[in-house]
């Protein structure tokens, strides 16, 4: 199924260049992106068709420390927080910088935010992104479901846009599946209303 984007500077509506892919057996969601499958696969696919390259094993460590140096200078006073998981990192970008309420179109004063993203995300090409949607639990499983799928595929769409490799990308909904904070709350609910890219290293064998 082809989805449609909206250009934030001109308001035009263009066909996305990716598509929902195939439901995952993760906790609720459809993988959006030519690049469907776990984090392992998608890295061997895209090393084995060159789209990226691989950080030596010994190598990791020191990598995802520049990198998390680097995407932490650039994100200061954005409102994304940068989080090191492991050799992962998580940027957490608050629903309310980047979507008008109830809406999948990215607000265009987060574009500069996402430029800075992009900056980084081409120095350290040796990473593939997962931007994962997520919606607090008002309104219904299949609206929420819907929107944080739209609403990750707008970011994931603008990386691919601004010269991303689409081989790294891929975007997911998780709808109000993953709460990371307590619905009950107005507080809460902001919280859990974000989008999460996480970045992990390709390692070489």
């Amino acid at each position: 199924v082809c989805c449609s984007t909206v250009d934030p500077y001109t308001g035009e509506k263009k066909t996305s260049k990716l598509t929902i892919g195939a439901a995952i057996g993760a906790v609720g969601g459809a993988v959006i992106g030519m690049a469907v499958g776990s984090k392992e696969d998608r890295a061997a696919n895209a090393l084995k068709g060159g789209a990226v390259g691989a950080v030596a094993g010994g190598s990791v460590g020191l990598y995802m420390d520049k990198q998390e140096a680097k995407m932490t200078e650039k994100l200061a006073g954005t409102g994304v927080s940068v989080t090191r998981n492991g050799d992962e990192l998580i940027l957490n970008m608050p629903g309310e910088i980047t979507f008008a309420s109830g809406k999948s179109e990215l607000n265009a004063n987060f574009t500069n935010t996402l430029d800075g993203v992009i900056l980084v995300l081409e120095e350290f090409e040796k990473t593939i992104i997962t931007v994962e949607g997520h919606t607090d639990s008002s309104g219904s499983n299949e609206l929420n479901q819907a929107l944080s799928e739209k609403r990750a595929l707008s970011v994931g769409q603008y990386l691919v846009d601004h010269n991303v490799v689409e081989a790294r990308v891929a975007a997911v909904g998780r709808g109000e599946s993953m709460p990371k904070y307590d619905n009950a709350t107005p507080e809460g609910r902001a919280q859990n209303r974000r989008v999460e890219l996480t970045l992990t290293p390709v390692v070489a064998e």
